[in-house]
């Protein structure tokens, strides 16, 4: 397994982006969280294996249908392991 740190910007907050990433997580398999950050942005912790992972993160590229993502930072950190995978308030 691998693990992923997101940080998703753009217009991605008021627009179901939290709530469809899990929804989209959960039928991929990811494990982790996803949360508002300050700054206007969303950031995210993802678990799972490479191909997982991959269609994660192209799936965050884009968002729900009212999204506008203008840029992702994915940086790799050391595995985690999650139950699920949630949103944080």
């Amino acid at each position: 397994m691998e693990t992923v740190h997101l940080v998703i910007k753009g217009n991605v907050q008021g627009v179901y982006y939290r709530a469809s990433a899990k929804e989209k997580a959960n039928e991929l398999g990811v494990k982790g969280w996803i949360k508002n950050s300050r700054g206007g942005h969303v950031e995210a912790i993802a678990s799972g294996n490479k191909e997982q992972l991959e269609k994660f993160i192209e799936w965050c590229r884009q968002g729900p249908k009212h999204a506008e993502v203008s840029d992702i930072v994915v940086t790799k950190r050391e595995e985690e392991n999650f139950n699920d995978f949630s949103i944080k308030k």
